[in-house]
């Protein structure tokens, strides 16, 4: 491999001739070898700090157009703008496991950019401390690349994934309108309930999951850049923290707004906590569904047996046309990693110590693992399970009909303890209910028929 000569505060680094990070970003790569290759830093991380260079270069123009010449905005934007695409990934090797500010990957955006500007401009053009890092510290802007990175995945995976799965249980609850079933609850038989309503109590957690995410994404909207080292604004001038957030803005397509208090910015992740607690939210209730779809396709004899889901691969590997619920299986194990990342994020977001957070990388990291993830699972269950859920309508039928829980309908004839000493019967001596019934002199058969009508008992 070849290398070249670059150099720091500390002297002279050797670097690989066809990577563009500088002494910084190697020394980091060498220092922290944990996770290497596996757990670097998010990909949304690096995409966040091209928009705030790019945009840190936009204000810094408008701002010091002494010292941000129009020459180094477009080399800068420009190198930024391939920053933001992705083209430049593999110039950022650095992995979450570093310092708890994130100020190497900070400098490793630095450095990629100031080269690549500089080949743009075809000279040495930019520094990556005096120019793309302008009127910036890594205590800001890793804080504000947090921000835009949430922002970004929740507005453009989470939510778009959620919606499509209520889509799905809309019409999931009109191809099934008039389908009554036994509700349950306690895992024990209740009284009768449309299948289209357990339907809608799926949908409508989720709905509610998707408000509390979009409330969570207000406080995300404020922006850490312009608070520099702690949150003083030292070596910004005055007016770059609304600018470079307008500039943010229009260069991401997302509304953001410069954080009113600093101090508050650089410190503490609360924002992120929040967010995160409406996301494990969503994840909560994605395991809720994903066991009910489960428990109602179990079988497909021995079980529950009154729904169908597509079958997608074999089961097993000893017994033949055995078909699992793997969807719900994923699902469910991508909620239980969301529960996980919420306490690390949480643990992360309560070292705050005096005037900045060091547990940043580890708390990006994991709230990106968190949404990343539950929108993949969600899209797999919706594409692969949810819209091929079928109600097996006679095995519905035949469990509603053997649920001792219709007695209820017989309380306001009969009354409470008549009821219980009906249901009670028909269970022990393994008969009807109206057998129970009539044997028990509560209610002549002509009249059970009358008032015993479970199809009724589901409501609208």
């Amino acid at each position: 491999m070849e290398y070249r000569i670059e150099h720091d505060s500390m002297g002279e680094v050797k670097v690989p001739a066809d990577r563009l990070w500088g002494a910084q970003t190697e020394r980091s790569h060498e220092n922290f070898p944990i996770g290497v290759g596996i757990e670097t830093m998010p990909a949304e991380i690096i995409r966040a700090f091209g928009i705030l260079k790019k945009a840190a270069a936009a204000a810094n123009h408008a701002l010091r157009p002494e010292k941000m010449t129009d020459e180094k905005l477009g080399a800068i934007s420009k190198a930024a703008d391939e920053v933001i695409s992705g083209e430049l990934n593999g110039h950022f090797p650095l992995v979450v496991w570093q310092t708890g500010s994130g100020t190497q990957s900070n400098m490793n955006a630095n450095e990629v950019i100031a080269n690549r500007a500089n080949e743009i401009a075809g000279k040495k053009l930019c520094h990556p401390n005096d120019d793309v890092n302008m009127s910036q510290s890594s205590n800001d802007t890793f804080p504000t690349a947090m921000h835009i990175a949430a922002v970004t995945a929740l507005e453009d995976k989470l939510l778009p994934a959620a919606n499509t799965l209520v889509t799905t249980f809309r019409k999931l609850e009109k191809l099934h309108e008039g389908i009554v079933k036994s509700g349950r609850t306690h895992l024990q038989d209740a009284t009768p309930i449309r299948f289209s309503q357990e339907i809608s109590g799926w949908r409508s957690s989720l709905e509610t999951d998707i408000a509390l995410i979009r409330r969570s994404l207000e406080p995300l909207r404020a922006l850490a850049l312009g608070g520099t080292a702690v949150g003083t604004g030292l070596n910004a001038p005055a007016g770059f923290d609304k600018a470079v957030a307008g500039a943010v803005s229009e260069i991401s397509g997302k509304s953001f707004v410069t954080a009113e208090n600093k101090f508050h910015a650089l410190t503490s992740k609360d924002e992120l906590v929040f967010a995160h607690g409406a996301v494990k939210a969503l994840a909560c209730d994605m395991m809720k569904i994903a066991n009910d779809v489960r428990w109602l396709a179990s079988g497909p004899r021995l079980g529950l047996g009154e729904i169908t889901i597509p079958e997608n691969e074999p089961g097993s590997s000893i017994m033949p046309g055995k078909v699992n619920p793997t969807q719900c299986e994923a699902v469910t194990m991508v909620a239980v990693q969301v529960m996980g990342n919420d306490l690390a994020v949480s643990m992360a977001a309560s070292q705050g110590n005096f005037e900045l957070n060091v547990f940043m990388p580890v708390c990006a990291y994991n709230f990106l693992q968190s949404v990343r993830l539950l929108s993949e699972a969600i899209l797999s269950f919706n594409d692969r399970c949810a819209v091929g859920i079928r109600a097996n309508g006679e095995k519905m039928k035949a469990n509603l009909y053997n649920s001792l829980m219709l007695v209820t309908a017989l309380n306001p004839y009969i009354g409470y303890e008549n009821a219980a000493k009906t249901a009670k019967k028909a269970y022990r001596e393994n008969i009807s209910l109206k057998e129970a019934c009539v044997e028990l002199g509560f209610l002549t058969a002509e009249r059970f028929d009358e008032v015993f009508r479970p199809e009724e008992m589901a409501g609208r």
